[in-house]
């Protein structure tokens, strides 16, 4: 099943029941004084947040909610039953816009609930228009519409740790490496289109489409890239050795400060989330090569690793720092 992260939808509020004429029966009173109901109220949308991170798969395709109408009042002053509402349910980390008014509702808890489209009102029963010059009314109202919109929905995962580099960095391959998740691998740019998501010992993982430079104007998938970061706890940034053969002696610090000034120009603090640098594809390279670039980057970062997922040990090497760096960020 593909991974939603973005959708858009019609809702529309239940409407408001119609207020009725009746009148009271009463036994050798032929016609008693008026006593219609007035109408139930129109049904909400409301949108709850799940844990459920695929839940915008369930309503892919769907392209209007409706909530349930109230219901007509009735004789004896009896008012009608209100319709009932719409929940549509999205994941936590959803952003919802209605996009005819520019209202946003952020979604940043399991199980919380906002109404963002209200159910019309009942119309009123005869009963209400009864006065000293009219005893037998025959006017009642109707219910009155409920709220309608168009929204779109935006998920921003939540994460421990966002994989992040250029196309072809090793994301998608490290981490069905760390959390067995079956992400597509390719030898070409775009193979991952959307984030996927791996449990590594109770931390969310999560293997971010690749960025490219202009990604902060919205080239490529950057606009995806970037928005699915912001809400990523920490980063972990994997260059390369590939870079280290095509782009010279400057190649993979080139990748890195590129990637890194597009964050800074999307701006929104991404620049500032705790990082590990990973040089990935050791196996590309020889020995002084993966020296010499280790120590460039260490001079940027004191948590850099290396890894070739042909080296077991290299891999458990870092499963093992990667696990204690989420654990200590938890306490």
């Amino acid at each position: 099943m593909a991974f939603i992260d973005e959708l858009k939808f019609k809702a529309k509020a239940g409407r408001g029941g119609d207020g009725v004429v009746r009148w009271r029966q009463e036994k050798f009173i032929a016609k008693g004084g008026p006593n219609g109901g007035d109408g139930g109220r129109g049904g909400d949308i409301i949108i709850e947040a799940v844990r459920d991170v695929g839940a915008l798969n369930h309503i892919k395709g769907k392209v209007e909610f409706e909530a349930e109408s109230g219901f007509p009042g009735e004789g004896a002053s009896r008012h009608g039953a209100n319709g009932e509402s719409f929940v549509i349910k999205v994941p936590v980390g959803s952003v919802v816009i209605n996009l005819d008014t520019g209202w946003e509702y952020e979604f940043t808890e399991v199980g919380q609930q906002e109404t963002v489209l209200t159910g019309g009102g009942g119309g009123r029963g005869n009963e209400h228009f009864k006065s000293s010059t009219n005893q037998a009314p025959r006017q009642a109202t109707k219910g009155r519409p409920g709220g309608e919109a168009k929204f779109k929905v935006e998920l921003r995962l939540f994460a421990d740790l966002g994989l992040v580099g250029f196309p072809n960095a090793g994301k998608s391959s490290l981490i069905n490496a760390l959390t067995n998740t079956k992400s597509k691998v390719g030898d070409y740019a775009f193979t991952t289109l959307d984030p996927n998501l791996g449990d590594f010992f109770g931390h969310i993982i999560a293997d971010i489409p690749g960025v490219i430079e202009g990604a902060h104007e919205g080239k490529g998938l950057g606009s995806k890239f970037l928005r699915h970061i912001m809400r990523t706890k920490m980063l972990a940034h994997l260059i390369s050795f590939e870079n280290a053969l095509t782009g010279g002696a400057t190649g993979m610090t080139k990748a890195y400060k590129a990637i890194r000034e597009e964050l800074k120009q999307y701006g929104k603090g991404l620049t500032e989330k705790d990082e590990i640098i990973i040089l990935t594809k050791t196996d590309v390279v020889d020995i002084k090569i993966i020296d010499r670039e280790l120590k460039k980057f260490q001079k940027i970062s004191k948590k850099v690793f290396t890894i070739s997922l042909y080296d077991d040990k290299s891999v458990k090497d870092l499963t093992k720092n990667i696990s204690q760096i989420l654990d200590d960020k938890k306490k």
